[in-house]
């Protein structure tokens, strides 16, 4: 009497449950390898300012929720990662410790999130189960997760708001996934669990938008729900999903409108922002397959010139890949689902719209190089069962958490920092910043040396010009400090701190009525700025 195998398909209670364990391995080994973050303090690069000098987020009573809900702190409206701090606040009061292992530990549950998803992808795009689908799902979170290029999402507390709001993001994908294959009774609380989610996203991070877009291209590839001209369906679907998207756009664009650091048409041109967005699609893409020199900080040129070689060649790459993609895109659907992912997750911060001081960051990738992420999952998928693409798979994955390690080692204080800032990328505000950094280190001719070269990269950095007026106080020079304060205050007239620290000057060198209308000047700029 013969016997038949039944081999377990992904539908089965065993295929799931191995799934799950294969994500519980994954998010374990990812926190595994960022667990040297848990050494780092709060930096003084933003941490200071959001966290360390601002109280109002301190506590759950009326007050601090409220707050919450209506801050424009810096620019972002974040009122899920506000909660997510006081929670923390409540368990670990001031531990950076503790605020490191919440983000270590979400980052590990996002890279079993995306291997959960990624099998499932796998499964509904070319049919993949049992080993194979296992181990793209592996392979391809890792690949995500141990990328060195999700340090400064992970290892910075600010930047709690990536992983948080990708959290929910890949938890809104997963259950419109779950949504899409339901019988129609259970269909609607599954879509309703993705819409919830999503706005739990929005409210980690506005840079979430993109999920609606997300949806229809994967309604398109791999799920295959277009089909038929069903296209008018599929998108009154995510009617909910776009409602939610325009509202946390508008208030995303008050929010940075209230920080002061958008710049206008005045400051970068349209040809300016158009060489930005194609630089930067081409610098994160290129960062991707070698993580190597990574950067806290990529400072925008002063006068940056958007008809030089770097920025055309990237203009041309940009196009040449889309053309490719579209061109092939009924023999490898998967490469312009892929590159239409990429873009869509990068458009809110790709220099369109542009804020800060940066031409690129490395937080920005998060979400958006995911894709690339699950193509090498699909890969590994196809050939897993050769012993020579499970050594290369080990290799990269080796390499990857190698300089990952490394990378975790720079964020850990403000002179390894801006250290390793100056010796990658130097800047203007890498040496302004690294000059703060010796100056508290009690060497005040060191740090003026790094705000005089600051101030020779860029004569318009106020922030230099301020530092270099504190070096100064604290050596009794007031006189000189408060010319170093006033030349902020020309390059900057809303320089708050700037304001406040000429008021001192000024009030110990006997100027009470100067004083007071600066120290005035500052308080309601801080106010302004303040919800």
């Amino acid at each position: 009497m013969s016997r038949s195998t039944v081999r377990p398909t992904a539908g089965t209670a065993e295929a799931r449950s191995a799934g799950v364990l294969v994500a519980l391995a994954v998010a374990g080994l990812t926190c595994l390898v960022f667990l040297p973050a848990l050494g780092g303090g709060f930096l003084p690069w933003d941490d200071e300012s959001n966290l360390v000098a601002n109280r109002a987020w301190r506590g759950l009573g009326p007050s601090q929720l409220g707050w919450m809900l209506t801050s424009f702190h810096k620019g972002h409206w974040i009122p899920v990662t506000w909660l997510s701090f006081a929670f923390d606040h409540v368990i670990w009061g001031m531990d950076p410790r503790g605020y490191h292992l919440t983000n270590v530990l979400i980052h590990g549950a996002n890279a079993g999130l995306v291997c959960l998803l990624v099998m499932r992808l796998l499964e509904a795009g070319r049919g993949v189960e049992g080993a194979a689908r296992l181990a793209g799902g592996a392979a391809a979170a890792l690949a995500f997760a141990l990328h060195p290029l999700r340090v400064e999402s992970v290892a910075w507390v600010t930047e709690r708001r990536d992983v948080l709001s990708a959290f929910f993001f890949l938890l809104a994908a997963l259950a419109y996934l779950r949504a899409v294959r339901e019988e129609p009774i259970w269909r609607s609380r599954w879509s309703w669990l993705a819409l919830g989610a999503f706005a739990l996203s929005l409210g980690s991070k506005s840079m979430a938008v993109s999920l609606p877009v997300m949806l229809v291209i994967l309604d398109a590839y791999p799920l295959a729900r277009t089909s038929g001209g069903a296209w008018r369906a599929r998108l009154i679907e995510k009617a909910p999903f776009a409602l939610l998207s325009l509202l946390a756009a508008a208030i995303a664009m008050i929010a940075v409108r209230s920080g002061g650091s958008a710049s206008s048409l005045a400051d970068l041109g349209v040809a300016q922002r158009l060489a930005i967005s194609s630089y930067s699609v081409v610098f994160y893409l290129w960062k991707t397959l070698v993580p190597l020199g990574l950067s806290p900080l990529y400072e925008l040129p002063l006068d940056l010139d958007a008809g030089s070689p770097v920025y055309r060649l990237s203009v041309t790459v940009v196009a040449a890949i889309t053309a490719a993609a579209l061109a092939l895109r009924r023999r490898w659907p998967w490469l312009l689902a892929a590159w239409a992912a990429y873009l869509v997750m990068l458009l809110p911060v790709v220099g369109i719209a542009h804020n800060g001081p940066q031409i690129a960051a490395d937080r920005y990738t998060y979400l958006p190089c995911l894709p690339w992420a699950i193509l090498f999952g699909g890969l590994v998928s196809v050939l897993w069962r050769r012993a020579w693409s499970i050594a290369v798979t080990a290799l990269v994955l080796g390499c990857l958490s190698w300089l990952t390690v490394g990378q975790v080692r720079v964020w850990h204080d403000a002179e390894t920092l801006w250290t390793h800032a100056l010796a990658t990328v130097p800047s203007a505000i890498a040496h302004s910043s690294f000059g703060v950094t010796l100056d508290e280190r009690g060497w005040p001719d060191e740090a003026i040396a790094h705000f005089q070269q600051a101030l020779r990269v860029n004569p318009r950095l106020a922030h230099a010009e301020n530092n270099w007026g504190i070096a100064l106080a604290k050596q009794g020079r007031w006189e000189e400090a408060a010319r170093h304060y006033e030349a902020a205050l020309r390059i900057d007239s809303r320089y708050a701190e700037a304001h406040a620290n000429l008021a001192l000057a000024l009030g110990r060198l006997g100027r009470y009525a100067d004083a007071e209308r600066h120290l005035e000047q500052a308080r309601a700029i801080v106010l302004s700025r303040t919800r």
